[in-house]
């Protein structure tokens, strides 16, 4: 009976329950949209940093990560590509033999970090070939090199024009070669335009007296919440104690994952200000919805109607309201959301500059993970089942004669 005469009163008023669902929808909806849009943004930071380079999993010789030089390189087979190959929820194998060379054309000379990779491989992660924007990305037979677009420039050569390589390889082996460009690639990254040089792995190992290592070996998954599935059997495999050393995304690229914990801090702090200005929002509606129905209440504890059950009552009419704007928030707010995960936001401007230096497309998408609009949703209903005690308490300090004369 109680929940029938909650249900009553909500229709019995239109006005007020327009006031009061309107209130919180728009709680539910902004704290959605805003959460949903940083977690968006962050996201596409995360993995574009993670298949533009690192990779979401990384095997090195012990001791490369802090001090990366060829000498640190591994043992890489066919065998052993299978077998990390058949670890579930591993996509792709990604051999990288990494070491720094003196790049010569002409009369220009640079530092150059020089990259072996197995081309089919590494294209899956990263996606390079569609970087190229003059020439043909690399074969795994070819005797050529890709280099990024700000290295041409600053040697001011092009396609087909022979470089000089000079390094000193593996256990010191002297290493010189002559290489063609066969491609120019496009990186955002200003460090990586300027000082990057890819190779096919043969001829990487061939350079550097290498024959058969690597320096890194990236593990690709589908996605981060799969790289807590690929380590455990990872761990047990290899000898993580004291032969090689197993990286996830987290350890290699910190400096995103503390920028994303600052931006969730000072996020936060703007949710719960949001929070206190629709609590109050929400209790300025009820308190206008109670003092207008005094009167009402006064005539219902006259005729006999009991405190508890007023109360009781009044309590339940809130809180289906409170789960009528949650609905409509949640729904409108995930179909904005939807919107702009599929047509992100694209910034303009110096914003964009910024995001193209590292390596990011310049957009803000937005994420439909369902965690974001449940969490939202009951945190506000939450503090709406909490004012709605309010006309409770008004219920039973309330004298029927001095309401029904107010």
């Amino acid at each position: 009976m109680i929940f029938k005469i909650a249900w009553r009163n909500i229709g019995r008023n239109k006005r007020r329950t327009l006031l009061t669902a309107a209130s919180i929808f728009f709680a539910v909806f902004f704290s959605c949209v805003m959460t949903s849009i940083n977690r968006g943004v962050f996201d596409k930071m995360i993995d574009d940093s993670v298949t533009s380079n690192v990779g979401y999993i990384q095997i090195h010789k012990k001791g490369f990560w802090d001090d990366q030089v060829i000498n640190n390189a591994m043992v890489y087979d066919q065998q052993w590509k299978q077998e990390l190959a058949a670890i579930d929820k591993v996509q792709t194998v990604i051999p990288r033999l990494q070491s720094a060379a003196m790049i010569s054309f002409g009369k220009i000379t640079k530092n150059v970090l020089v990259t072996g990779i197995d081309p089919a491989a590494e294209n899956k992660l990263t996606n390079i070939s569609n970087r190229v924007v003059d020439g043909e990305y690399l074969n795994a037979d070819d005797q050529a090199v890709l280099i990024g677009e700000g290295l041409a420039k600053k040697l001011k050569a092009t396609i087909g024009d022979t470089l000089i390589l000079l390094s000193q390889g593996y256990r010191g082996v002297n290493a010189a070669q002559v290489y063609p460009i066969k491609g120019i690639v496009s990186f955002g990254v200003p460090a990586l335009s300027s000082g990057m040089v890819y190779m096919p792995l043969a001829a990487a190992q061939y350079f550097y007296g290498a024959n058969n290592l690597t320096t890194a070996v990236v593990l690709d998954v589908a996605g981060k919440e799969d790289v807590e599935e690929v380590l455990p059997p990872l761990y047990a495999k290899l000898d993580t104690n004291n032969t090689y050393e197993v990286m996830a995304w987290q350890e290699m690229i910190p400096d995103i994952l503390n920028l994303k914990q600052t931006k969730d801090s000072s996020n936060k702090v703007v949710t719960i200000i949001l929070y206190f200005i629709v609590g109050f929002g929400i209790f300025g509606t009820i308190l206008m919805m109670t003092r207008e129905r005094q009167y009402e209440f006064g005539v219902l504890l006259s005729i006999g109607m009991k405190r508890g059950q007023l109360a009781a009552s009044v309590w339940i009419e809130t809180l289906l309201l409170g789960l009528l704007g949650a609905v409509v928030g949640i729904a409108l707010a995930y179909g904005l959301a939807y919107y702009l995960m599929v047509n992100p936001i694209v910034m303009q401007g110096e914003m964009a500059e910024a995001y193209t230096k590292f390596g990011m497309d310049p957009v803000m998408p937005a994420s439909v993970a369902l965690d974001i609009f449940w969490e939202q949703a009951l945190t506000v209903l939450t503090i709406t089942t909490l004012i709605a005690l309010y006309p409770a308490f008004v219920i039973f300090r309330l004298q029927p004669v001095t309401a029904m004369r107010s």
